[in-house]
């Protein structure tokens, strides 16, 4: 946990998309200080007619490139969401050739009792995590 869906416009190669899933769980690591092996993500691939990102004003235009990461963590403090946000886009950038105005995040948070990983258990809850 974080819980981390990906969506992409269709056509990336497995190389890429291991290289994109990697990149983004790296990102995890460092901002957000998780163990290695607490690694949950899909990426989900769309026709391009199906997926519309826009700069919301902000002056840029958007490539077939487009990533958007939905994060549906714990509490974070802001100063880990922000790293979270330039680790990403750094790291997309470095090893994916992905620009930074083609990253879009949206964080959501939820509580300890949001969390049921095996067993019918919140395992935040009882202690296991």
């Amino acid at each position: 946990m974080p819980f981390i869906k990906i969506d992409v416009i269709e056509g990336r190669t497995k190389e890429e998309v291991d290289t994109l899933l990697d990149a983004i769980h790296a990102t995890v690591l460092e901002a957000f200080k998780v163990p290695e092996g607490d690694r949950y993500q899909i990426l989900s691939e769309h026709p391009k007619t199906h997926m519309r990102f826009e700069d919301t004003g902000l002056g840029f235009s958007r490539t077939d490139k487009v990533v958007f990461l939905h994060v549906t963590t714990r509490p974070r403090p802001r100063d880990q969401k922000e790293a979270f946000y330039r680790l990403v886009a750094e790291k997309l950038k470095a090893e994916c050739g992905i620009d930074d105005t083609d990253v879009m995040v949206s964080i959501l948070e939820n509580g300890d009792e949001d969390w049921s990983f095996s067993h019918g258990r919140a395992q935040f809850l009882t202690g296991e995590l």
